[in-house]
């Protein structure tokens, strides 16, 4: 770990406490687990880790199919089929492991320098993925049975773990982690990341676009809110209007609603909330 810690990057501002859980969990060699709504920086937060600390990120997307294996390596039956069959191939057949692909927790592994490993939405699989790939990466090994070889970490890797609490994940899971749960930014915390992603922004179009924002996402009903990733693409959306000329024209227009709103019945709900107000530009 670098000496000077992990104290955010550029682009991802950080509380305090989540900057000491981070660092406590690299310091401990613990799993990071990070709870909260979607679009309040979990994933980011891995991305920052790896650009700030200069290791490689390494990112394994759970889905709801997957089993821990597919994770692990993966044995290629149908190329050595296939090799086996043309014998057109620089491969020798009889050479299993030349069909060993590792999935992403081996290449963690396997990894010759630290990297971060990012599990993302490990709430999506069962309790089962959940328990056995934590029983992996406590040993940090894992068996290839194909070639009755284990696989052991050349350095323990950075692991974090998102979740969005979809569904709940087990005890021993739970006790195997350290937690943090990153609520959505307050208006305050929110100005310090816009004025990370735009330096030169102006007072005005800052203030009169976070406050929209959050206005906006008190809709009742708004089935996914807009989060930060969408104020930032909404700001350089207005700023790369030639026709949008300040932040004191949101005072009487609310611009380019589908930048904010993705699904059709939010979006109809914003456009009901906008003329009601009375601020719509066609």
């Amino acid at each position: 770990m670098d000496n000077q810690g992990f104290k955010g990057s550029s682009t991802y501002v950080l509380d305090e406490e989540l900057a000491k859980i981070v660092n406590i969990s690299m310091a401990l060699e613990m799993p990071l687990l990070l709870k909260g709504e979607p679009g309040t920086g979990k994933t980011m937060l891995a991305h920052a880790v790896s650009e700030t600390l200069g290791m490689d990120l390494i990112v394994l997307n759970v889905k709801s199919s997957m089993k821990l294996v597919e994770a692990l390596y993966q044995y290629d039956t149908l190329t050595r089929l296939n090799d086996s069959r043309f014998g057109d191939s620089a491969r020798d057949v009889a050479t299993i492991g030349d069909y060993i692909k590792m999935g992403k927790i081996g290449q963690a592994f396997t990894a010759e320098q630290r990297c971060v490993l990012l599990i993302d939405e490990i709430d999506k699989a069962d309790s089962d993925f959940q328990d056995d790939m934590l029983d992996v990466l406590d040993q940090m090994q894992f068996d290839i049975i194909e070639t009755d070889e284990v696989i052991s970490a050349r350095t323990r890797p950075v692991i974090i773990i998102t979740s969005n609490a979809k569904k709940d994940l087990s005890d021993p899971f739970l006790g195997r982690c350290n937690f943090h749960h990153i609520a959505f930014p307050e208006p305050a915390m929110m100005r310090q990341i816009v004025a990370a992603h735009f330096p030169d922004i102006s007072d005005t179009l800052a203030t009169g676009a976070i406050d929209l924002f959050y206005e906006m996402r008190s809709i009742e009903a708004i089935e996914k809110k807009p989060a930060t990733r969408e104020l930032i693409n909404w700001l350089r959306a207005l700023q790369a209007d030639p026709d949008f000329r300040g932040g004191e024209l949101l005072s009487r227009e609310i611009p380019y609603l589908g930048v904010l709103f993705k699904k059709s019945d939010d979006y109809r709900k914003s456009l009901d909330f906008v003329h009601q107000k009375g601020r719509f530009r066609n």
